[in-house]
């Protein structure tokens, strides 16, 4: 039995050995957040993982959300929260709260959980040494009664204008993973609040990353039968949206990833964080884990 195991170790390691040498020294970009930080042995996990690709010479860069968790900081302060289009208003109290939440506390955190993995981490913001430059955006809000569609303030929320890599190659450069905070800094030198998956795309884009891996609470892209679909181009994707099989809140997910690969990633997958080692099992094994999207 102790044979059939070691073994089959072995053929993992095997398995993996061509996926090594291709992306040795590659960059892969990995937003993280939401179910996928639920427990300590994800957490554990997903540390784990990502001092492992270090340790095989890749260079990881994580870009972390935490709506849940400035969800409750805000309830805990009564301060009240609406969305727009899925984006949180935020004026300037909410978007203290943010970037205390994110850049202090969730930040911090899995610069310490990569730590006791193993790893040499370094927590910083989209603010930090001016590595990603927002503008402000509006949002759009429907009146489905009325048939309407009207501009909405959303305050403080942003998208990435400009990344500058230079701070990213530095540290990866002296074999310390980045870990990054959805803030920003406009040019009109207000704090603006991010989503994480818009800054992720954006900073993986800048990097020309081999990789974006975007973890979710869904397995990938499902057919309307409810089966993965394992390789899509932005060609199919854009026929998926029109009949309707991706919908809700895996439309922008979709649109990060082809913006990624449209600016020049080599390929971006949908993944369950859920799932122990999801990244391990997308990328070094045959079948995979997730959805693949690239041109």
């Amino acid at each position: 039995m102790t044979d059939t195991v070691n073994l089959a170790k072995a053929e993992t390691i095997v398995e993996a050995l061509p996926y090594l040498q291709r992306y040795a020294g590659k960059s892969f970009v990995v937003k993280y957040g939401g179910h996928a930080m639920g427990s300590p042995e994800l957490q554990r996990g997903f540390a784990e993982d990502i001092v492992l690709l270090k340790a095989v010479g890749i260079n990881p860069v994580v870009v972390h959300g935490g709506g849940p968790q400035i969800g409750s900081m805000l309830k805990r302060l009564g301060v009240e929260s609406t969305f727009v289009g899925g984006l949180r208003v935020t004026d300037a109290e909410t978007a203290r709260i943010a970037e205390m939440v994110l850049a202090g506390s969730i930040n911090k955190e899995i610069v310490s959980w990569i730590g006791a993995a193993g790893g040499r981490a370094v927590g910083l913001s989209g603010k930090d040494g001016g590595l990603v430059v927002a503008e402000k955006i509006s949002g759009r809000d429907a009146d489905p009664l009325q048939g309407i569609e009207r501009h909405v303030d959303l305050g403080f929320v942003g998208e990435p204008a400009h990344v500058d890599r230079s701070v990213l190659d530095t540290l990866m450069n002296a074999g310390i993973i980045p870990v990054i905070a959805p803030i920003a800094t406009g040019e009109d030198g207000q704090t603006y609040n991010v989503n994480a998956d818009t800054m992720a795309g954006a900073i993986a884009g800048a990097l020309g990353a081999s990789r974006f891996f975007l973890l979710t609470d869904v397995a990938g892209v499902l057919d309307k039968q409810g089966v993965l679909q394992t390789n899509l181009s932005p060609t199919e994707i854009a026929g998926l949206m029109t009949d309707g099989t991706i919908s809700g809140g895996m439309i922008p997910k979709v649109a990060t990833c082809v913006q990624a690969v449209e600016s020049g990633v080599d390929a971006a997958v949908i993944l369950d964080g859920r799932v122990p080692h999801a990244m391990l099992l997308e990328m070094f094994t045959a079948q995979g884990a997730g959805t693949l999207i690239r041109a």
